[in-house]
């Protein structure tokens, strides 16, 4: 039984096929006329100095499993297996990797030209930022992204705290 009709305007639902009357799927950012762009991603610690400069500043100290609270890894950094694991395997980070590149999407089909600079924060910037870093640069050069990655604080001591 059809109780009324909807006029849609042409190509409402997206482009069709002949044979059937499903809407094509979006394609993916990079054939969808989004600027592939040049990403700076730095990682930081807040506990050495002040975040850098950034179009988007992302802050892991709060939210995420600290590497630095068991013995075992405190003295290592992202440059070992078993801190990238735990930093990495904490519920919401590939949800925020994910988020962020494609905030940075965003910025790169947006009018201006230029570097997008990412940076991301922990504590001591040597477990949880550099691997969120890591994680995001592997996300975005698989999109086609030309990306550099720069661990500020990565090699200074640990942080007593």
């Amino acid at each position: 039984m059809v109780v009324g009709r909807v006029r849609l305007p042409v190509g409402a639902l997206g482009r069709t096929s002949l044979t059937t009357s499903r809407p094509r799927l979006p394609r993916p950012l990079a054939t969808r006329g989004v600027l592939m762009a040049v990403v700076e991603i730095v990682s930081f610690g807040y506990l050495h100095d002040a975040p850098p400069a950034a179009h988007l500043t992302i802050d892991l100290r709060h939210h995420f499993r600290d590497p630095h609270v068991s013995p075992e890894l405190r003295y290592m950094t992202a440059n070992d297996e078993p801190v990238r694991t735990a930093a990495l395997n904490t519920p919401g980070v590939t949800d925020l990797v994910e988020a962020t590149a494609t905030a940075v999407a965003a910025f790169a089909s947006g009018p201006s030209a230029g570097t997008v600079t990412v940076a991301d924060g922990c504590a001591g910037g040597r477990h949880r930022a550099p691997s969120f870093a890591r994680a995001l640069a592997d996300q975005l050069t698989a999109a086609g992204h030309t990306v550099t990655v720069h661990h500020r604080d990565l090699d200074k001591p640990v942080v007593q705290r």
